[in-house]
């Protein structure tokens, strides 16, 4: 299968790479960037063809990775129409809905939207996919191996749930990294150096869980095990629950759905 990306940043670089290091060879993957110095360093890096722009040898291809911002795409994709044909299109970009992508692309049917979040930058994310009726099996399980460089994959038999995943796994880094600041600052503030503060917070979220992926528990069960009555986990839960920690973490992920949504309709406009 050859790929080619349009767009070499930080998601096309992460997958790129968790392509070759999955044993994917280099001259079968080639990138179409504008930015000179972003091409040398693709080629220099990655050993992969760059091209400046579209043309019918860049677009020579199994798989065409749609790797540009959100509001670059409309212009990207008309840039495309002239060279596009049978390839299988995968667009890694927010917000942006499938009927529009193909609209710009002068009504291409062979598209799978994806959704990946940013650990896929170390090969750790996760991300949810949808395809288009006119995808076939193979295809799907192309657009699956491309995306499964940089972690695991899940389908969706609907597009609107790539909004609603978008506002769990997308967006859930963010909450993540809010939680970690924090525990850090708490530890500030309970007398632990800067060095301390970040060993004791992190790697207590890496344990954490990696103990709730290898358990077949819920996560209030494995909540439960470590709250002992009268405790100090007790203590601390108690005034977490008063302050509505879980409510929060529930009402701000149905804003992001909510948001992924609108952010749907102003950038399909043309």
């Amino acid at each position: 299968m050859k790929i080619t990306f349009l767009g070499g940043g930080n998601m096309a670089n992460a997958l790129i790479g968790g392509l070759l290091n999955n044993g994917f060879p280099a001259n079968e993957i080639a990138a179409i960037e504008i930015g000179a110095e972003t091409r040398t360093r693709l080629e220099r890096i990655f050993g992969i063809r760059c091209f400046a722009e579209p043309d019918a040898e860049a677009l020579a291809c199994d798989a065409l990775v749609l790797a540009v911002k959100p509001q670059q795409m409309h212009a990207a994709c008309l840039s495309l129409q002239p060279f596009l044909k049978q390839q299988l299109v995968i667009s890694i970009a927010a917000g942006l809905r499938l009927a529009d992508l193909s609209r710009w692309l002068g009504g291409h049917k062979r598209l799978v939207r994806t959704m990946p979040n940013t650990p896929a930058l170390i090969s750790s994310g996760v991300t949810g996919l949808y395809a288009m009726p006119d995808v076939s099996e193979a295809e799907r399980l192309g657009a699956e191996r491309i995306m499964h460089a940089v972690g695991s994959t899940l389908w969706v038999s609907e597009e609107k749930q790539i909004d609603t995943l978008t506002a769990i796994s997308g967006s859930g880094p963010a909450y993540v990294f809010l939680f970690i600041e924090g525990l850090q600052q708490a530890a500030v503030e309970l007398g632990f150096s800067p060095k301390q503060v970040r060993q004791l917070s992190i790697e207590t979220l890496l344990g954490a869980a990696k103990l709730a992926s290898i358990s077949e528990d819920p996560a209030s069960a494995l909540r439960e095990r470590v709250t002992s009555k009268g405790g100090t986990t007790e203590a601390a839960l108690r005034v977490m629950i008063a302050h509505g920690f879980k409510e929060a973490i529930i009402a701000g992920a149905k804003a992001a759905s909510e948001r992924g949504a609108e952010l749907g309709e102003l950038l399909g406009k043309d």
